[in-house]
């Protein structure tokens, strides 16, 4: 059951993150796999599936450009993403809305109460 629940949270959560490291540095596919994982203390391991949905959104949405790199020597093109304007803002947006969400689910899971 608890699974369920975990796998809800991190769905809620991803876009913000990936944003997030957008936000630091354009990157492809990959480095923001190995990012996520080494950040988080290996809990966020994500998929190739689960992670290019969540790019192809952003990039619908206009939060996030992608290009392909040219490939050089024996390495092959990778598509890079990078954070846009419009995405930063989200990002700022969105980092202030979790914080506060994440506030408010704590102080009831603590007990106290806010009259």
């Amino acid at each position: 059951m608890t699974e369920r629940y975990e796998r809800q949270m991190k769905k809620g959560v991803l876009e913000i993150l990936v944003l997030r490291l957008l936000g630091e540095k354009e990157q492809y596919g990959y480095q923001l796999i190995s990012e996520l994982k080494c950040r988080s203390g290996e809990y966020f391991i994500l998929k190739e599936g689960t992670l290019y949905p969540i790019l192809y959104r952003l990039e619908d949405d206009g939060l996030v450009t992608s290009e392909w790199s040219a490939p050089k020597g024996k390495e092959v093109s990778k598509k890079y993403y990078r954070i846009t304007g419009k995405g930063r803002a989200v990002l700022e947006e969105t980092a202030k809305l979790w914080k506060i969400f994440s506030q408010k689910v704590d102080q009831i899971l603590d007990g106290g109460n806010v009259l």
